[in-house]
C-alpha cells in the first residue's frame, strides 16, 4: 500500500498566481521526490500604491512516502 504524505507551503511571484505555484512546486522538487499534486488553498495579493506587486499561494503538495510495501 503506497503510503502518502502531504505539506503545506507558502509561494511568491511578482507576477502571477500561476507563477507561484510553479514557484512552490519547483523548489519542492529540490528536495522531494514522487510528488503527484499540488492543490492550491488560498491566494493573496499584496497591494502598494493601488497595484499588486506579488501574489502569494498556500498550497498543499502532495507526494508518496518511499520504504518497503
Amino acid at each position: 500500500m503506497t503510503m502518502l504524505k502531504v505539506v503545506e507551503v507558502l509561494a511568491e511571484s511578482p507576477n502571477s498566481w500561476e507563477e507561484a505555484a510553479q514557484n512552490a512546486l519547483r523548489q519542492a522538487t529540490e528536495t522531494v521526490r514522487g510528488i503527484s499534486s499540488i492543490y492550491v488553498k488560498e491566494f493573496e495579493a499584496k497591494v502598494e500604491n493601488n497595484k499588486i506587486t506579488s501574489y502569494r499561494i498556500n498550497a498543499k503538495i502532495t507526494f508518496a512516502l518511499e520504504g518497503k510495501e
